[in-house]
Formats: structure tokens, C-alpha cells, sequence
């Protein structure tokens, strides 16, 4: 049986030590070194080739910012957990990594506390994280380096119903792992005047979500904040879930709002993608458009058999370009999918899809380039 090899970098002696104890016994799974920085990292990495590295993201001498930069530089694809503290802090220092390239990330383990708890908890948290992310045939990993490339792109016969000509009143999207980078990529490219409201459940930390909104702000033109309870949903903007509360569409009096709350998790999430996308099925019915982004799990596959059911469109990030390829992987496999479209394509097939047949709502080039990414 092939074994995961993994690298614990963290100038804490601890937390190197309860990052081991959890990945420890794991018959997939084998912690091959630790470094205290990431110079050291970095030389280590030459010479037992890992198949992912765990990265602390404060550290003396060289950062984990710094560090990954590097990482980044020499093996594109070699898998990175980020580990930060759950402070807005941390949460800077986090989304930054997560623009630089991380694959994922973990509130790092505190020195205080129980400890076989801290352990526990990492197990849970890490181990199907490694497995999610090590499976990917990455062609840059130094340790995988055959010449193999990632996967040949999935061949999936997608709906034929679903067309220009469809109306669009609402885009609802749902994003976990690699999600922030994905969202980047597709915000900046959208107009200010954006014609449908847009809403976005990203699997985050309650402490990242805020931070996060800050940075698409600083590179979109379009507005994006967070949903708060019985607001008003409108358009030329995107609306985040807030952070551990769950996010829906209503209609109340022919005005449609959002509503919160915290009621219990669904597919171990909160907020979950399948409350937004079913809210949005029941208030839209076929004027929903749907986008699954690159994650871990299954969540937002529930959400869009609503969708279908009520006659929606749904677009989902291809295998190619996804960080872990489970929940658009899934809504794939199930049939339900419009579209399959690399990441740097979905921000044109949305706006072609929203700037629907007799309608502009934005700059003749741009709905030329977007016809013609999805004819």
C-alpha cells in the first residue's frame, strides 16, 4: 500500500509534536520529517521529496508566507495545508496563503488545553484532508514526478435543456476547499452593475469569512458583503453566508430577503450549500443559475436535484482546474450539470448565462467573448 508521505513545518515543538500524534497510526499516511522554519523546510523537501507539507504560517527566521512563495516557485502543484490561529490575524495570514497558492488550511493546534483532544480534533480534521488532497495526480510533486499528468478531463454527457434563452433571477454559488482562490478568479471579472443578486456559501472558519469578503472587495468592481438576517436581497451584488450561520432566499410580501440562522448543520456544515441552493429552487423555480466550485465532500449535491427538479441551470468547476474535485465531482456524476467549465471560463458562461437572449446588461465585448466561451 502506498503511503502519503507528509512534512511538519512549525517552530513550535508542541504543535510539531500533536500534528504527528494525529496523522500517527493512519495506515495511508506517514509523517517522513519536521522542520522548526522554512528554510529548513525548503531543504529538507530536496531531499525526502514529500507528497504534501503542513505549514505553520508564523515562524522565525522564514515565515510560512515566505516559505510558501518558495514552495510555489519550484512545485506548483505539491499540496500545502496552511495551519494559522483562529484570529483575525491568523485569518489575514491564512487568506493570503490561500491566494498564494495553499490547497487548504486548519486552525493550528494550541499548546494549551487537552491535549489528546487537540490531537483528536486534527485527526478528524487533517487526515480526510490528505487523503482528498494527496489522491490528485499532481505532475509537479517532486515524490510523483513520472511524467503523469492530472487527470484526463472527465467525460460526462451534461443536460442539453438549460439555454441562452433561459431567464436568470438569481445566482447561487457554493465553494469548500480552494474555493477562495476560485471565487478571485471569477469576482473581478464581473461588472458593477451585475443585473441578479449573487449568493455565496464558502465552508469557512467564522473568523475567515470577513477577512475574506475584504480581499474580493479590494479586486472586484462589483460590491460583495455579508448576508445579515431579513435583509434585503438585491442586485449588483454578492452576498456571503456569515461565518457558522446558515444562509436562505425567501419571499415575504413579493420582496425576496435573506434569512439566517443557526439552526443545526447539514452535511456537517455550517452554513451548508444545500440550504441556500433548495431555498433558492423553492423562490426562483427555473430562474435559478447554480455553480458548484472545487471542494471537498458532497455538500450542494441535494441542493441541486432541487434545482434540476425545478427546471434551473447548473454550471460546475471542471476536474482540471479544481483544488479537490468532490462536490462539483459529484453534481457531475449525478447528471445534473449544464456546463463543466475550467475556472478561468465560469465568471464569462455565468454573465452569458444571466445576459440572456434580447437582454444586455453589459458591454457588447464582453457578452461576445461569453457567447462564444459557451456556443
Amino acid at each position: 500500500m502506498k503511503k502519503y508521505r507528509i512534512l511538519v513545518v512549525d517552530d513550535s515543538v508542541v504543535a510539531r509534536r500533536i500534528v504527528s500524534d494525529a496523522l500517527a497510526n493512519e495506515p495511508e499516511i506517514e509523517v517522513i520529517g519536521v522542520a522548526s522554519n522554512g528554510r529548513i523546510a525548503l531543504q529538507k523537501m530536496e531531499q525526502i521529496t514529500p507528497d504534501l507539507v503542513t505549514l505553520d504560517l508564523v515562524m522565525p527566521e522564514m515565515d510560512g508566507i515566505e516559505t510558501l512563495k518558495v514552495i510555489r516557485s519550484r512545485y506548483p502543484k505539491l499540496p500545502v495545508i496552511a495551519l494559522s490561529a483562529l484570529t483575525t490575524r491568523g485569518a489575514d495570514a491564512t487568506l493570503e496563503a490561500l491566494f498564494l497558492g495553499a490547497s487548504d488550511y486548519y486552525p493550528k493546534p494550541t499548546e494549551a488545553g487537552d491535549r489528546k483532544i487537540a490531537v483528536q480534533q486534527l485527526k478528524s480534521a487533517l487526515v480526510p484532508r490528505i487523503k482528498s488532497l494527496c489522491s490528485e495526480p499532481y505532475s509537479d510533486n517532486v515524490h510523483l514526478n513520472s511524467g503523469v499528468t492530472k487527470g484526463q478531463k472527465t467525460q460526462i454527457k451534461t443536460k442539453v435543456n438549460g439555454t441562452l434563452s433561459q431567464m436568470v433571477d438569481i445566482v447561487v454559488i457554493g465553494a469548500s476547499t480552494g474555493g477562495p482562490n476560485a471565487l478571485s478568479n471569477i469576482f473581478p471579472k464581473l461588472p458593477k452593475d451585475f443585473p441578479v443578486p449573487i449568493a455565496v456559501v464558502q465552508h469557512m472558519p467564522a473568523t475567515f469569512i470577513d477577512s475574506l469578503i475584504n480581499r474580493l472587495n479590494e479586486k472586484s468592481a462589483i460590491a460583495i458583503r455579508s448576508a445579515s438576517n431579513q435583509s434585503a436581497c438585491t442586485s449588483h451584488c454578492v452576498w456571503f453566508a456569515p461565518g457558522d450561520q446558515h444562509m436562505e432566499v425567501v419571499s415575504q410580501h413579493y420582496k425576496k430577503r435573506w434569512v439566517t440562522s443557526q439552526s443545526p448543520p447539514v452535511n456537517s456544515c455550517r452554513p451548508a450549500v444545500d440550504i441556500l441552493f433548495r431555498s433558492a429552487a423553492h423562490v426562483y423555480g427555473a430562474n435559478v443559475l447554480a455553480v458548484v466550485l472545487t471542494g471537498m465532500g458532497s455538500d450542494g449535491l441535494r441542493g441541486c436535484e432541487d434545482i434540476h427538479a425545478a427546471g434551473g441551470q447548473i454550471i460546475v468547476q471542471d476536474e482540471q482546474s479544481s483544488v479537490v474535485w468532490g462536490m462539483p465531482g459529484c453534481v457531475a456524476n449525478a447528471g445534473l450539470a449544464n456546463s463543466i467549465v475550467p475556472l478561468d471560463q465560469i465568471a464569462l458562461e455565468i454573465q452569458a448565462r444571466v445576459d440572456r437572449a434580447g437582454t444586455v446588461h453589459h458591454s457588447s465585448v464582453l457578452n461576445k467573448a461569453a457567447y462564444n466561451a459557451i456556443s
